[in-house]
Parts: structure tokens; C-alpha cells; sequence
């Protein structure tokens, strides 16, 4: 007996395909997502070079009010690896916030560790060979091998669990994600974002996305300035006099400990 066949499957198809589409449109303007309840499920979605663009224009900072979209090195048109044109975009979506991210706290805590507080005298010392007084950078190089190979490994871990993802960001996932993590292993007892279910999930969450994304392009300026003044004195005339010479290298993080060159 033939099967029975929808006169309306045609019909279903054109109506689930406009409804994806209509959602892309809506969420396109998503530059970093805020961690949903863990039953919850990313939606996927590509992202185009014309998507790049309207994101540009959307925000409300000066560049994507003046200039718009500023890819002065036409990358948005490479392929990176094989992950094709929209893979590519979604990988440089999430690092730019991720780097973002980084370089706030870095920001921050270039900051914190220049007061007293930090680099002043402590009845119970920190670290092995503190020493008071020092810039943060040489409160970095101060810290023993072991100490810093920790560190890094912790920051391998919490990498490494970024990327267990129902949908990657590099195959429509939403830039910037980072998955609940608490209970997934035994040493996880809280999620990095939000540990303490402090911040109200029925906020404007477009307007959030947007200023982390303008914050961690300004943090991203701001400790490059730090560095560049402490390195190179006079080399950045707003804060020249304000920061302290620092005499190792800011872009070898382990040359106190060792060198291959």
C-alpha cells in the first residue's frame, strides 16, 4: 500500500524554515551570553558578515555609532582551520569576548595589587619569597615556579570546560557561553559566572551583552596601557609619571623562572 503523503508538508517546511529565520534575526545582535538555568539548551545560530555589521551599528558606543563595522584586515571573509565562513566569525566573536573578559580582570587587578593593601607589609605572607613594595609585575615574577604552574592549570581546567558545549560556538552556539559547571566534577562547587545566584535573570540582557562588550574593549586599551607605560616610560602621556618602570618582560611571563632563548 503506497503511504499516506501531507498535502500541507510543504506548506510545515516554509512555515519552521521563516520561524528560524525570524529568530536568527531577533538574536543576531547577541554579543555574549549570560549562563541560562542548566536545563536550558543554547539556541543555534549562524552568523554572516552582514550579521557583523548589523551588530556594529546596533551598539550604542561611539565606533558602532561612527564607524560602524571595522575589519581593516578582511577577516571576517577567512576560513580558519576548515570551520568555513560563519565557524570562523563565531570563533572570533568569542575569543574578542573572552579576551574581554580576561583583560577586565587584568585591568582589575593591576589596580588592586598597586595599593598598599596588596603590596604592602602582611603579618602572614602570601607567597613564598613576597617581598612588600613591589609593581604587580613584579609581584608575578616574585611568585615561585610551582605557584604560577597552578595557576595556569587552573585556568587550563575552566578553558577546558568552556568547551564542552551542547551547541560550539564555532558551529552556531552563542559567542561567549560559558556553561554551568557546578557538580560536574568534584572540585567544582560553584559555577564561574553568577556562583551565588546574585544577578536577576529577567534583565535587559541585550543592553548587559553590550557593555561587556564595550567594557572589555576599553579594559582591553586600558592594561595594554599599563604595561606599554611601565615597559617603555612616556610611551602613553596620560598616565606617564603614574605608573612605576618595570624592568622584566611583560610578554614572558616565566623569564624569572626560565628561558629557551
Amino acid at each position: 500500500a503506497r503511504a499516506a503523503v501531507d498535502p500541507f508538508a510543504a506548506q510545515k517546511v516554509a512555515c519552521e524554515t521563516k520561524m528560524k529565520i525570524a529568530i536568527a534575526l531577533c538574536l543576531s545582535s547577541v554579543t555574549a551570553f549570560v549562563a541560562p538555568p542548566a536545563a536550558q539548551t543554547p539556541v543555534a545560530l549562524k552568523a554572516t558578515k552582514e550579521d557583523m555589521a548589523a551588530l556594529a551599528e546596533a551598539n550604542p558606543d561611539f565606533l558602532g555609532s561612527s564607524l560602524g563595522l571595522w575589519d581593516p584586515l578582511g577577516v571576517l571573509n577567512l576560513d580558519f582551520w576548515g570551520l568555513g565562513n560563519e565557524g570562523t566569525i563565531g570563533y572570533l566573536r568569542h575569543a574578542e569576548i573572552k579576551h574581554g573578559r580576561v583583560a577586565m580582570a587584568a585591568f582589575l587587578g593591576y589596580c588592586v595589587h598597586s595599593t598598599p593593601l596588596v603590596s604592602g607589609p602582611h603579618l602572614k605572607l602570601p607567597f613564598k619569597g613576597y617581598t612588600e613594595g613591589l609593581t604587580p609585575p613584579e609581584q608575578w615574577d616574585a611568585i615561585p615556579l610551582a605557584g604560577k604552574l597552578q595557576i595556569f592549570t587552573l585556568i587550563g581546567m575552566l578553558e577546558s570546560y568552556g568547551e564542552i558545549l551542547d551547541v560550539h560556538y564555532c558551529n552556531g552556539g552563542l559567542p561567549g557561553y560559558y556553561p554551568p559547571i557546578k557538580a560536574n566534577r568534584p572540585e567544582l562547587w560553584f559555577n564561574l559566572f553568577d556562583p551565588f545566584n546574585w544577578f536577576d535573570e529577567n534583565k535587559d540582557k541585550v543592553r548587559g551583552r553590550q557593555c561587556e562588550i564595550n567594557n572589555g574593549r576599553l579594559a582591553m586599551l586600558g592594561i595594554l596601557s599599563l604595561l606599554s607605560e611601565a615597559k617603555v616610560p612616556g610611551s602613553v602621556p596620560a598616565i606617564t609619571g603614574l605608573i612605576p618602570e618595570y624592568a622584566g618582560d611583560p610578554m614572558a611571563p616565566l623569564a624569572a623562572d626560565f628561558t629557551f632563548f
